[in-house]
């Protein structure tokens, strides 16, 4: 069942459980789109096909606030909001010990191996490598591990997990960028905390927010 947090004509707010796909792919496995599709489908009783906008994705194993449009109006209107940087998401990250300042800007040049999925630190004068930014402040620090709240400025691949990673604070169960600390099986902990947009068609500026589920590592810290 899809926890819907938001919703009008042209809108869907939902919290995206984890190791759920955004979007459809050659795996066939259950994905956003396809399970908001059904839930409209049932909910007002639609014949035929249901139109279901993707904007921005989250990352298999990420959860939390994700915006999906309902008409092809509100989806060319928040994808100008993610190209112009007025749609804001902020994450919430437990990460393996703390950074040595507890609030700072991380700036950094990606390069994604396609062949392998794969996200690394590059020098900038690299062929294909992407600016990506990000700002943090540290909410708290409990046994080996803090709480970190990351305004995202760039939306680059893996882009959170990479930065903190390469700077030896890998996030806690993050298998593919902390496999050398993390324990396999643990889920990791990062998680899309609140999304900020301009209304598609009234402009009115809004703010959803989704908690972190209530489970260890992220019920270690008291917000």
């Amino acid at each position: 069942m899809v926890k819907v947090l938001y919703e009008d004509n042209h809108l869907l707010v939902v919290e995206k459980p984890v190791n759920i796909l955004s979007q459809g792919d050659d795996t066939n496995d259950k994905d956003m789109v396809n399970l908001l599709k059904q839930y409209v489908k049932v909910k007002y009783n639609k014949p035929g096909n249901v139109f279901i906008g993707l904007v921005h994705r989250l990352d298999r194993p990420v959860g939390g606030a994700m915006v999906f449009a309902k008409t092809s109006k509100a989806a060319s209107r928040l994808s100008e909001q993610v190209r112009n940087k007025t749609f804001k998401k902020t994450y919430r990250a437990v990460l393996n010990g703390s950074m040595k300042k507890d609030a700072d800007t991380l700036k950094d040049f990606l390069y994604k191996n396609k062949k392998t999925n794969m996200v690394s630190v590059v020098n900038k004068d690299h062929k294909d490598a992407k600016n990506a930014e990000l700002s943090y402040t540290t909410l708290g620090k409990k046994d080996k591990f803090s709480l970190v709240e990351v305004d995202l400025k760039t939306g680059r691949s893996h882009q959170i997990r990479v930065q903190f990673s390469s700077r030896r604070h890998p996030l806690f169960g993050d298998q593919r960028y902390g496999q050398n600390i993390n324990k396999v099986g643990d889920q990791i902990a990062l998680w899309s905390y609140k999304i900020e947009i301009d209304h598609p068609t009234t402009k009115e500026k809004m703010e959803f927010i989704c908690e972190p589920p209530n489970e260890y590592p992220w019920n270690l810290f008291e917000v």
